[in-house]
């Protein structure tokens, strides 16, 4: 496979750009493209949406399969002798002897597959058969996914996931927003937006507009980078850029957003999803593939030893039949070659069984009991979901005891994905859980929170009595700060408020400021509402400075209701204590709690805020409107006027956030690393979120040096090169590598790494910023430090390699050589914002050059690639669909489990089969190497030594059931032993139980044993004559075979750990098989019925009958056993533990950039009506109409229902003097809500339009009852910002959409009586002064 260099890149890109040219609702014009397939083969540029992920079908099964059979070197030998068998004048076994086991084997390694590709055809089925809704002429109706085709136009719903990569053409939400999560894209669950263009947006208003739509999309061809994308839309004689945020990709689901509508760019394999789901690969074991090469070493050696014999029959034919006069002489020289021709093939046949056939078929047997144990585990079922572990392959089980890597997936598969909100420090003092057992207060101590949803576990009896006693200023204005400062949008459902986040850790704080009485309640563009401790307060939004990746902070510039001016802000501890006003005695406590809960593995954010002159502001706000006006480097103005207004603060105090990780990670990861294994995370998460997991499980430790891209890039640059200072730096090298070094890379970084990414033409390239150059002496000293750490270890790979194998590299492949060299010598390597297949091109870059045992681990369909390419995948049936287990080789329902299914299972599976493999080796030699022996007394005629009906029941009956008690059964140690002991697993990654050398002793043990029961038997009887003599042919093959027999099985009973009634069970039944079995083929009735099938006669009664048995067999039997091979372990030096210099800062947020920029420029927010001349066409309903009825029976259409504006009425029930609205009462009246002079009507009995109200003039439709403190009695009409404010024309109705993010506030606050706070006494009348009185949002009962 040939690698691109940079300037072939460029060139594919120049040749490539924009060349995947779709029309909308144009089906003709994309069908008649064709290209190249297979051979003479065309097939449609331009693919339907069908998949098809399985590997074979009714016509490829049977050829395909067999192919791949055949590949195993083992399966053509055994052809080869069934070839020479059907020769009548070499044949020295019935040919069917062979067959019908060969056919065996083959069928069941068919049957295999075929259930294993079945499961995949059924997965297509159930992916292809989903329904959608598809624009067929001027109305949206019910199809499947695999009758999508680019250039239709589709409707997605709520909840629904995308089928194929749409270009967003319009939404019901304002600016044609639509929200997605993403998880089973990049693992993240955290709600990102696309958006349409204004163009669509405002012109595409109903299913008639969008079925006259006729743009054309010029864009790059289908390639696999998920987050980039580049076009143009063409339309109406204009062309429009389009990028990745217009762009809704296949896989990804609709979250708060009734409907969408896209122009499909991408269907089928060409959508980036499939692009990144690689191929099936078969996957082979390393014992697999050492057994091919094994099979061609044992049959040269046959071929060898054939010849050989051939010869000494070439030599001895002519002195033989002189001697032996009753054999016929052929005359000539020509007779003699065709004689020993045939003598060749006859021992080549004969010696065939050194390869037993048995052998195999016994593994498959051995390989799925192996798999059923695994499914039988109960330590391994996981309960709350039901989900038992399932070995879905059962080819693999050995190689599960040779792992050296472990690749894993970081969301759902090492966390939880719940953010919970810990602990607390407010002014220096830690507020912690007061159930730190995890043990819940027995009753809710939130009751006296209406607005309390009941989910928050926290709970500190002290915190929560200081702040409801409203004197502490730094506890208030800590939760007025979680309350405000975020980007977080607000909903109501089911008279509940729901928070939706770009962050979890957003989600969680503000949920806890909630439940402490401090509410967020609502907001507009520029103002924010925050019900605090039953009061209801507005806040004047004058500037939100949202969050990125570079500020690592985010602040909100508010004018409070009393008129002063503050800035709250949060954000990472290295950030915010650079811009404190002053570091006293408070905030080096603070400090040391931030080290503390870094320690516990906990995410924290810093909160500060400062009160701002109106003077100041105004100066500011000059600065801020000529930054935000900047053509050139408008991002560093802003960012350097926000970080202007950001100095001085006060500090407030500390959020913990704990990332739960699921059970037993921490303890998992501990004990693969003493095995030896090593754990890479790739993650799609951010870089802190990433390396915070990697310390809370264990991964990472305080005393790890972390390398980072940088630091790599100086390695890779320097790797090779012959500079003095290099030289000097290996020279001092001296001492092995030490577990203190970790990696942390970016996608980007590796994008620019990997060759195998150039092999797709870029539209786009994006180039990495170059570093700033440091001092050599900077330089000097971390690569040094690098080789310290690293030296001994790559020096060791390097020395492995041929000299002319390097100097062949191309530079791209040495640079990645070179990596790959640097992260297998990290104790830990982290990979963050990577792709699906940065991920498979990672796990293949340690296969390619670390010739390693590879796993994958992961739950999400973002991680099928890597499943696939790994040596073996295990997928979890966790909550980002199953997509990841139906391709993955073995199924888990939690991470914890594959510690044992690794050191338990794993290490049996291999143990057992390599002790099986050389047991077998080891009887097949001791058996039939008698033969060899035996040619030299036959004048190398290719006679058989021993009885034809013993060859073939000798591998099926007489030797099998101990050995595959061993495949089986066999346990050195015992599972509670294998987890404590997990160097126990190192035996296995150096393949110490099954090599070459391991091979050879059990093949020259073999050769002792069968000379030892051949000379032995030979000598004793060589001159004995007579009747009790048994020198005679066939009591002599019966002493050796009786002999060999017994020799095989006293040795199984040696090498076995543990004697069970089952084992001695299956060495009785063994024994007595033969002895049964061979009585019955030596009777004398088969005898006559049979005479040259069963030729001996009565032999081995014969034999039994001679008291010199006894002492024949006793010295053949009387052996040395041979000690199985110990599985030590190499004791690693101990880690240099060494004092971090600084402090480590846990801060990690869950996002890049929030909802800042929507809120400010008012897209996301419900826009009040203006007059109706703004309004030119009438906006259809959200949903299509004829539809048609499919199987999964979709739901039936539903009408918009438009909500009076309850911001308005908020701010006019906040005035006491409007007539009707609620008025507080304070202490004197005994804090109660006042209930409204005037009824309102509950947000369940608001007004729906018709189809016909929504298709009438607007100032003909009926008023709705807007906020009575508004002072109109009809609201103002709506303008074409949203899909969502106006019916959509449909053909049979319209939908009911519930209300916006931004909509829903409380309608009523009813008359609650306050409850005594938790553990407290009922209050007197003197108290209440102090204390916040309870609050209700539930609409009043009629």
């Amino acid at each position: 496979m040939g690698r691109a260099t940079p300037e072939e890149d460029l060139q594919d890109d120049k040749d490539t750009a924009f060349t995947w040219e779709v029309r909308a609702n144009n089906a003709a014009f994309h069908e008649q493209f064709l290209e190249k397939g297979f051979l003479c083969w065309r097939r449609r540029k331009y693919q339907t949406n069908r998949i098809h992920t399985a590997k074979y079908n009714v016509f490829s099964f049977l050829p395909l399969n067999l192919y791949e059979q055949f590949h195993r070197v083992s399966n053509l030998y055994f052809l080869l002798i069934v070839i020479l068998q059907t020769i009548p004048e070499i044949a020295t076994l019935p040919w069917i002897s062979i067959l019908l086991p060969l056919l065996c084997l083959l069928f069941i390694r068919a049957t295999r597959d075929l259930m294993d590709d079945i499961g995949r055809h059924r997965s297509d089925n159930v992916i292809n058969n989903r329904p959608c809704q598809k624009l067929i002429r001027k109305s949206f109706k019910w199809r499947k996914w695999k009758d999508l085709c680019v250039g239709d136009i589709v409707c997605v719903t709520r909840d629904s996931i995308v089928p194929a990569d749409l270009l967003l053409l319009a939404s019901t939400e304002p600016s044609s927003l639509c929200y997605l999560e993403t998880a089973d894209i990049d693992g993240e669950t955290n709600l990102k937006f696309r958006q349409a263009l204004a163009v669509t947006h405002h012109e595409l208003v109903c299913s008639k507009t969008m079925a006259a739509f006729n743009g054309t999309v010029m864009c790059e061809q289908p390639n696999s980078r998920m987050h980039q994308f580049v076009g143009s839309l063409d339309w109406k004689g204009r062309q429009y850029g389009l990028d990745i945020s217009n762009v809704l990709l296949r896989g990804s689901r609709v979250r708060n957003t009734d409907a969408c509508y896209g122009l499909v760019i991408y269907a089928g394999f060409d959508t980036k999803i499939m692009k990144n789901c690689g191929d099936i690969h078969l996957k082979r074991t390393k014992i697999d593939l050492f057994m091919n090469k094994l099979v061609i070493l044992i049959f040269l050696l046959i071929v060898v030893i054939s010849i050989l014999l051939s010869m000494g029959y070439w030599l001895q034919i002519i002195d033989l039949k002189n001697t032996h006069h009753y054999i016929p002489v052929e005359p000539g020289t020509q007779g003699q070659l065709l004689e020993t021709f045939l003598v060749f093939w006859a021992f080549l046949i004969l010696l065939s069984v050194m390869v037993p056939l048995a052998m195999f078929i016994i593994t498959e047997f051995i390989y799925l009991g192996n798999s059923m144990f695994i499914n039988w585990d109960l330590h391994m079922y996981h309960a709350p979901h039901d989900v038992p572990a399932k070995a879905r392959s059962t080819s693999l089980n050995d190689y599960l005891g040779q792992v050296h890597y472990v690749f894993s997936d970081k969301t759902g598969t090492l966390t939880q994905n719940v953010m919970s909100f810990k602990k607390c420090c407010i002014a220096g003092r830690v507020y912690g859980p007061d159930n730190e057992d995890g043990i819940p207060p027995k009753e809710n101590p939130y009751l006296w929170n209406t607005f309390a949803d009941g989910r928050l576990s926290f709970f500190n009896e002290e915190l929560l009595r200081i702040v409801l006693g409203k004197q502490d200023k730094a506890v208030q204005e800590f939760w007025r700060l979680l309350a405000i400062c975020h980007t977080v949008m607000v909903q109501e459902k089911d008279n509940q408020l729901l928070y939706q986040a770009a962050s979890p850790d957003e989600e969680a704080l503000v949920t806890a400021a909630r439940n402490f009485g401090y509410v967020f309640l609502s907001r507009t563009q520029d103002s924010i509402t925050v019900v605090e401790l039953g009061e209801e307060r507005t806040y004047e939004v004058l500037a939100l400075m949202d969050f990125n990746s570079d500020r690592k902070c985010m602040s909100v510039l508010v004018r409070t209701p009393e008129g002063s001016i503050c800035l709250y802000t949060k954000g990472a501890d290295t950030v915010i204590f650079q811009r404190l006003y002053k570091k006293g005695v408070m905030e080096s406590n603070t400090e040391k709690i931030l080290t503390a809960f870094t320690e516990q593995t906990l995410r924290t954010l810093c909160v500060a805020y400062k009160e701002v002159e109106e003077s100041v502001y105004q100066q500011w706000q000059l600065r801020l409107e000529a930054a935000s006006v900047q053509l050139q480097d408008r991002a560093q103005a802003l960012q350097q006027v926000y970080s202007d207004m950001e100095q001085g603060l006060q500090l407030l105090g500390v959020t913990a956030i704990e990332d739960k990780l699921q059970d037993g990670v921490p303890d998992t990861i501990s004990s693969l690393k003493k095995a030896n294994i090593k754990v890479w995370v790739l993650t799609g998460d951010k870089q802190e979120t990433a390396v915070n997991i990697g310390f809370a499980c264990q991964l990472l430790t305080e005393n790890m040096h972390i390398l980072e891209a940088r630091d790599v890039n100086i390695f890779l640059d320097s790797h090779g090169e012959r500079s003095r200072l290099l030289r000097a730096a290996r020279r001092s090298l001296r001492f092995q590598l030490q577990n203190d070094v970790a990696m942390v890379v970016s996608g980007e970084f590796l994008d620019q790494l990997l060759v195998s990414l150039r092999q797709e033409p870029r539209v786009v390239i994006q180039g990495e910023l170059e570093d700033e150059a440091r001092p050599e002496t900077n330089t000097i000293r971390r690569i040094s430090m690098m080789w310290s750490s690293l030296g001994a270890s790559l020096a060791t790979h390097r020395s492995k390699r041929s000299k002319l194998q390097l100097k062949q590299e191309s530079p791209e492949a040495r640079r990645e050589r070179a990596f790959v060299d640097l992260a297998s010598g990290c104790q830990a390597v982290i990979c963050c914002r990577v792709t699906p297949k940065q991920k498979a091109l990672i796990v293949a870059l340690v296969k390619k050059y670390q010739q390693a045992v590879t796993l994958a681990i992961g739950d999400g369909a973002n991680d099928v690639n890597m499943i696939k390419t790994a040596d073996i995948g295990v997928g979890l049936a966790g909550q980002e669909g199953t997509q990841a287990v139906q391709n993955s080789d073995f199924a888990l329902g939690q991470f914890c489990f594959l510690q044992r299914l690794l050191l338990v299972h794993g290490r049996w599976s291999y143990m057992r089969v390599c002790k099986f493999l050389r047991y077998f080796f080891y009887k097949t030699m001791a058996s039939l190497a008698s033969q060899f022996w035996f040619a030299f007394y036959t004048g190398f005629s290719a006679q058989p030594l021993y009885e034809g009906w013993f060859l073939s029941l000798y591998n099926l009956l007489y030797s099998t059931l101990p050995v595959l008690y061993v495949g089986l059964f066999e346990q050195d140690v015992s599972d509670k032993q294998s987890l404590q002991m997990p160097e126990l697993y190192v035996a296995g990654q150096k393949d110490e139980l099954f090599n070459y050398w391991v091979f050879c002793k059990a093949i020259t043990q073999g050769l002792v044993t069968s000379l030892v029961n051949f000379f032995f038997t030979l000598w004793i009887i060589r001159d004995t004559a007579g009747p009790s003599s048994l020198s005679d042919y066939q009591s002599f093959a019966v002493v050796v075979a009786l002999s060999s027999l017994l020799t095989i099985t006293i040795e199984i009973m040696l090498i076995v750990r543990y004697w069970t009634f089952l084992f001695v069970g299956t060495v009785l039944l063994s024994l007595g098989c033969y002895f049964v079995m061979t009585y019955i083929t030596q009777s004398l009735w088969l005898y006559r019925l049979f005479p040259k099938t069963f030729p001996f006669l009565y032999a081995l009664h014969n034999v039994l009958t001679k008291a010199s048995l006894l002492l024949v067999l006793l010295l053949n039997v009387v052996e040395e056993a041979e000690v199985p091979p110990s599985e030590e372990v190499s004791e690693e030096p101990l880690p240099l533990r060494r004092q971090s210099r600084v402090r480590r800062s846990s801060y990690a947020f869950s996002h890049y950039e929030g909802y800042g920029d929507l809120i400010t420029q008012g897209k996301i927010l419900r826009r009040p009506r203006r007059d109706s001349s703004d309004t030119n066409v009438n906006i259809s309903a959200a949903l299509p109409s004829e539809v048609e009825e499919l199987p999964s029976a979709p739901p039936e259409p539903r009408k918009i229902s438009f909500l009076a504006n309850p911001m308005l009425q908020l701010r006019s029930r906040a005035t006491s003097q409007d007539a009707g609205q609620d008025q507080w009462t304070g202490p004197g009246g005994q804090g109660r809500w006042l209930e409204p002079s005037l009824p309102e009507a509950p947000l369940s009995q608001e007004r729906s339009w018709s189809v016909a109200e929504a298709q009438a003039p607007a100032l003909a439709r009926p008023s709705l009852p807007w906020g009575q403190g508004s002072g109109s009695g009809a609201p103002p009409l709506q303008t074409q910002d949203s899909l969502s404010e106006q019916a959509m024309e449909t053909e049979s109705g319209s939908l009911e959409r519930e209300p916006s993010p931004m909509e829903w506030l409380p309608e009523y606050f009813q008359e609650v009586p306050m409850p005594p706070p938790p553990g407290q006494p009922a209050l007197n009348a003197k108290d209440k002064e102090a204390v916040p009185y309870a609050f209700s949002n539930k609409p009043r009962s009629a």
